[in-house]
């Protein structure tokens, strides 16, 4: 039945009141909020001008040209680029990823499979690209405070190496790879080699006492920012930037072989919505440089002044030295029994109190060498106005779960029987998540997520991404509903 416009806005108000807030800091993963109202008034306005507008087709919509045009050389100027840098508007960071593997498969001259070499600490969209496109993934471990060795990523590379991936920086630990090093390595052995600023790409360019990283860098080929983090533009939108237009012609796709119109696309999508281009547009017309560079020295402070507060906290340690505005928690090794803390209990009371951290889990490398569990924590400009009370609620929680052990991996496993370890079918694995608290019917998820992460932890790696299939597959499964009587 047709309903009213107006009870259909109320459903998705109440929808939305259930979601975690957007803005305010006390989200500190997926949202990237600046604290400033007219940039949201902004870029609803001009997503709301292009609303009907098919960013398929520039030639027929020229508006999507102008602002695409303009963004890319905002960029470029921003990220180091010289007139031979050349790029694309993108959907978010997996599609840059995604193309700048497939960018590289193009050209790779190599007589072997073409491959990506990265840190294990590369994000997963790389893993993603390689799955879909075909392509080997070799990673090279990294230490427990998130930085790789540039002369172990050196010494992978082969003739099978299409692409080497690095980070700036890498989403786990906030850690910058030594892209100056491998990229001049890779130049020397002309292999491509990609910067995955996706992160930080709008953001380290007002971080202070950093080594080279964006397009300046000789042999660094490629490079993807995402505006909708620090360039506060509305989900989806990002950048891919590629060193040398004939490079940058094996993203494309291009195809007259149909009897219908020609196509010819840059990016995955055929047709898209020209919205999250729009805002990003108006949002860095808006800012400039000057109002980005003042936005980052909010992130600063109150980077610091956090990293100070978790220095303080008895039990727990910040990983590494991270670039950026994001902080990797961790127990602290040397504390004792009674005065460790598990960070992922930690994040559950936090969550508890109304502040919502992301709960990372331990991870084996390649080489066997396990990398700890952590909260990580990301910070926005609107984050400096909340800092007494985040500090103060970090420190309180952190009380609270002082000295309690963590989740045991082993016992979750032990608790939901050899199914839980198997993966088994899908009935078994819906077994295993009403076990963890997931009802997919309803949508409810458990109340604390530190024993799910421990069980993806303790699962081999097939059936722990099984398991988190389902999970997701769940929520989102048609509704069984009586059709009533047919007429």
């Amino acid at each position: 039945m047709p309903q009213d416009a107006q009870a259909i806005l109320d459903q998705l108000r109440s929808w939305r009141a259930q979601d975690a807030p957007t803005h305010g800091g006390h989200v500190m993963s997926y949202v990237y909020d600046s604290g400033l109202a007219e940039l949201d008034a902004l870029a609803a306005q001009a997503m709301a001008l292009v609303q009907p507008v098919n960013g398929l087709d520039p030639t027929m919509f020229t508006s999507v040209a102008h602002m695409e045009r303009d963004l890319i050389t905002f960029a470029r100027d921003l990220l180091g680029g010289d007139r031979t840098v050349v790029g694309t508007a993108t959907s978010g960071g997996t599609e840059s990823s995604l193309l700048a593997v497939k960018t590289a498969r193009a050209n790779h001259r190599g007589t072997a499979r073409s491959g990506i070499l990265a840190p294990a600490s590369v994000h997963a969209a790389f893993h993603k690209a390689a799955e879909y496109l075909g392509l080997s993934l070799d990673l090279v471990p990294v230490g427990r405070n998130g930085q790789v060795d540039a002369e172990a990523v050196i010494a992978r590379m082969g003739p099978d190496t299409a692409l080497v991936v690095l980070s700036a920086p890498s989403y786990p630990h906030g850690a910058l790879d030594p892209i100056e090093q491998v990229a001049a390595a890779a130049l020397a052995r002309g292999i491509d080699c990609h910067v995955d600023a996706c992160f930080g790409g709008w953001i380290l360019p007002f971080w202070d006492g950093l080594p080279p990283w964006d397009l300046s860098v000789p042999g660094v080929t490629s490079l993807a920012a995402d505006l909708h983090k620090y360039g506060y533009a509305p989900k989806g939108i990002s950048v891919l930037l590629t060193k040398g237009a004939q490079r940058q012609r094996g993203q494309y796709f291009a195809t007259t072989d149909w009897p219908g119109y020609p196509v010819v696309n840059p990016t995955l999508l055929g047709s898209k919505s020209a919205a999250p281009l729009a805002a990003a547009w108006a949002i860095t017309r808006h800012l400039g440089v000057g109002g980005y560079a003042a936005l980052a020295e909010s992130c600063k402070r109150s980077t610091a002044a956090l990293a100070a507060c978790i220095k303080g906290i008895e039990g727990l340690e910040v990983v590494g030295s991270p670039a950026g505005p994001l902080l990797a928690v961790a127990r602290d090794p040397g504390a004792g029994e009674r005065s460790g803390i598990d960070p992922h209990l930690w994040a559950d009371r936090l969550a508890a109190s109304g502040w919502h951290l992301q709960l990372q889990p331990g991870y084996r490398q390649p080489d066997g060498s396990w990398l700890a569990r952590t909260t990580h924590l990301t910070f926005t400009p609107v984050t400096e106005s909340v800092l007494p009370q985040l500090c103060a609620a970090l420190a309180t929680c952190a009380d609270e779960v002082r000295g309690v052990a963590g989740v045991d991996p082993q016992q979750v496993l032990a608790a939901l029987g050899q199914s839980g370890a198997a993966g088994g079918e899908s009935d078994e694995v819906q077994r295993v998540l009403s076990a963890m608290g997931v009802s997919p019917g309803d949508g409810s998820l458990p109340k604390d997520m530190a024993p799910l992460l421990a069980l993806v932890e303790a699962l081999p790696r097939e059936a722990s991404g099984k398991l988190l299939i389902e999970l997701l597959a769940g929520l989102v499964a048609p509704l069984d509903r009586d059709p009533g009587p047919k007429p």
